[in-house]
């Protein structure tokens, strides 16, 4: 026997002691909140999101509106202030979020990663938004896009309705399908090492952008 056959044995050996003749698992508690003190898409709610991702370093753009044409405005200002005229964007998005691009990729599924990265910025919807911790939920839908386009271009430009904050994780369970390839962004992609030092794009867009409607 090896020794990581031996090790794996005298693990599993002292859990078999640990449980006893009885294994059973006890009951989970489960009372935790399920809910918050404010409404979906209340101004409590769209105050504390804003703060959440500026202190994530996101880049939040607030505008009163939730017409289709003020969103595209929106993300032209955006994009065109980063000097960007390219974008891909999943296939429901409606085309007038990016009618203001000079240049607009309708992600088909034939897109690799290498194409991917010579791409500078995706614009996608998302399915609802968790106020306290500042973190939007995509679901691979029609209007999220696959998870590949929202992780290998480098700006994502994400696009909030106010109807769609949430206070709560729990709440923001609620309205998502868990069948679905579910991704959770709390700003941009950064991770640390033991300095400390920040190190931001390491596993997704370095630049994230909320536009935030309604």
């Amino acid at each position: 026997m090896t020794t990581a056959g031996t090790a794996r044995d005298e693990v599993l050996s002292r859990i078999r002691g640990a449980l006893g003749a009885d294994p059973t698992a006890p009951p989970v508690p489960r009372a935790y909140r399920q809910h918050g003190e404010y409404a979906a898409g209340a101004p409590e709610l769209v105050l504390q999101l804003v703060d959440r991702l500026e202190d994530y370093r996101a880049t939040v753009v607030r505008i009163g509106a939730e017409d289709d044409d003020s969103i595209g405005r929106a993300v032209a200002d955006a994009l065109a202030s980063r000097e960007i005229g390219q974008a891909v964007t999943p296939p429901g998005t409606p085309r007038e979020w990016t009618g203001w691009l000079a240049d607009v990729v309708v992600d088909d599924g034939s897109l690799d990663a290498r194409a991917l990265d010579r791409i500078p910025a995706v614009v996608t919807g998302s399915v609802v938004t968790i106020a306290e911790t500042g973190t939007i939920v995509l679901d691979g839908g029609e209007l999220c896009g696959r998870r590949a386009i929202t992780l290998v271009p480098d700006t994502h430009v994400c696009v909030v309705r106010v109807s769609d904050v949430v206070q709560t994780v729990p709440e923001g369970l609620q309205r998502v399908d868990p069948h679905r390839p579910l991704t959770f962004i709390s700003g941009p992609s950064a991770t640390s090492d033991i300095e400390l030092d920040r190190v931001e794009g390491v596993h997704g867009p370095r630049k994230l952008v909320v536009i935030v409607s309604g």
